[in-house]
């Protein structure tokens, strides 16, 4: 079975009508006590003054005193509409001297002289009891007599339950009205919850622009607060989705064209010579392709918005740049660049993600090279800066960008006018993402030598903390 989901109307109600519900259940309980003892405290007086009576009817003899009280007056006596009456009067020494002999032995207190009363049992029936020691005379030396005289409970009953609903009846009637009126308060008052759920439901699930924070009460403002701000990271994230899928169709869609036309091409050639120079042609628009796709993937990995966290571990830059430095080597040499490194002798620690930055500080060489004469000089520098900061820079002898340029080179697709060099305008802007995903500055500054161009990138020296 289903279990019921909680709702905070269903709650408020509880706990405002709960303690009112045990509220009512204990007054009434307290109200019928208190009805039952002013009931038979009204009726025990009058129980009393028959036992009383009846002691006048009891004469004294010589041995033990006699009951003297005939049919007809006792008729008189014990005459009641509503209920019937039963009695007995016991001698000292146990002697029955009349009235009902089925009547249970007396329950008498600790002072023998004060009449007791009690709830006891005649006949099958309950019956309210009153059993008192009595002299049968007012002088000293008179017998004393035990006198018990019973009585059904149908008018105390019928007091008791008139007094508990006299009393109940206007407290249940304002209990009714207090439930109404706290059911339509509460109903009233989480009004501005059901306009909230209705505005939400209704919306589309394209639409998420903040949700209206005019008559939110206060204690869901901060709830609605972090709805929003969600909502606000989504809407970034679906951005960037939406942006990449962009970007990658429109620049997948020069180089696809271009390979089918070369494979058309390839096809109808006949000659094995031009077969094979077709084929080449292939294999390297295929690997800008590819070059082009890994950068896409590498874009929206590094994106800030994308859903991937980021666990930055300590790190020696200057060991590290000096090994993906090493691996660069073999491609320097094919194009007679000088590619150089430039460290220092103790470690520099930083917070990093070994493999982004091996990213960056690719990207960062892979342009070096790209852009440098042959004969030029590339150049990895790590270096202290200041205080708590290390500094990587790459140098090259590339053209200069000017300064005019400096501002859009870390934008997707942007490519400087007048380079022979292929590329998709991606390398800088991963770069940046990744500087940016290490709270690391990136800029481009002036060649020492005056040639070409450094970008340097500048991290916190610090202990690594998960991001």
């Amino acid at each position: 079975m289903r279990k019921p989901e909680p709702r905070l109307q269903r709650k408020l109600l509880a706990w405002l009508l709960g303690p009112l519900t045990l509220i009512l259940a204990l007054d009434t309980g307290a109200a019928y006590w208190t009805s039952v003892h002013y009931s038979n405290l009204a009726y025990d007086r009058a129980l009393h003054e028959i036992a009383r009576e009846i002691v006048l009817h009891v004469k004294p003899a010589a041995g033990r005193p006699r009951l003297e009280l005939s049919q007809a007056a006792a008729n008189i006596l014990l005459m009641d509409a509503q209920d019937r009456l039963f009695f007995r009067v016991t001698a000292a020494d146990g002697a029955v001297l009349g009235g009902d002999t089925t009547l249970p032995p007396p329950q008498l207190g600790p002072n023998p002289g004060e009449p007791r009363f009690y709830q006891a049992e005649v006949h099958g029936q309950p019956v309210r009891m009153v059993a008192a020691r009595m002299p049968v005379a007012e002088t000293a030396a008179a017998p004393i007599v035990l006198v018990q005289v019973a009585e059904t409970l149908n008018k105390r009953n019928r007091l008791a339950w008139e007094m508990l609903a006299s009393v109940v009846l206007p407290q249940v009637l304002l209990i009714f009205i207090t439930i109404m009126v706290v059911w339509f308060g509460v109903s009233r008052g989480l009004e501005p919850l059901q306009r909230l759920r209705r505005a939400v439901s209704n919306r589309s699930h394209l639409d998420l622009s903040p949700i209206d924070m005019q008559d939110v009460p206060g204690e869901v403002r901060p709830v609605v607060e972090e709805v929003n701000e969600l909502m606000a990271r989504l809407a970034r994230t679906f951005d960037f989705q939406n942006r990449f899928v962009a970007d990658a169709a429109h620049q997948l869609k020069t180089p696809v064209s271009g390979l089918k036309a070369q494979i058309e091409l390839a096809l109808r050639e006949t000659e094995p010579q031009r077969v094979q120079h077709s084929l080449a042609q292939l294999y390297i628009s295929a690997d800008r392709l590819s070059r082009l796709v890994r950068q896409l993937l590498s874009l929206a990995r590094n994106e800030p918005g994308a859903l991937h966290s980021v666990q930055l571990q300590p790190l020696d830059l200057n060991a590290f740049a000096l090994e993906v430095s090493m691996d660069w080597v073999p491609n320097a040499l094919k194009r007679s660049i000088d590619l150089g490194f430039e460290g220092v002798e103790t470690p520099l620690t930083i917070a990093a993600d070994r493999d982004r930055l091996r990213e960056l500080i690719n990207n960062l060489i892979d342009n070096a090279i790209r852009y440098s004469p042959p004969g030029g000089t590339v150049t990895v520098r790590t270096a202290v800066v200041g205080e708590g900061q290390c500094r990587l820079a790459i140098s090259d002898d590339g053209p200069r960008i000017p300064v005019a340029e400096r501002a859009r080179i870390f934008e997707r697709f942007h490519r400087l006018l007048g380079t022979q060099e292929d590329g998709s305008g991606l390398g800088l802007a991963i770069v940046s993402e990744i500087a940016t995903l290490h709270r690391a500055r990136i800029l481009l500054e002036e060649d020492t030598d005056g040639v070409g161009n450094t970008f340097s990138v500048f991290f916190e020296a610090r202990p690594a903390e998960p991001l």
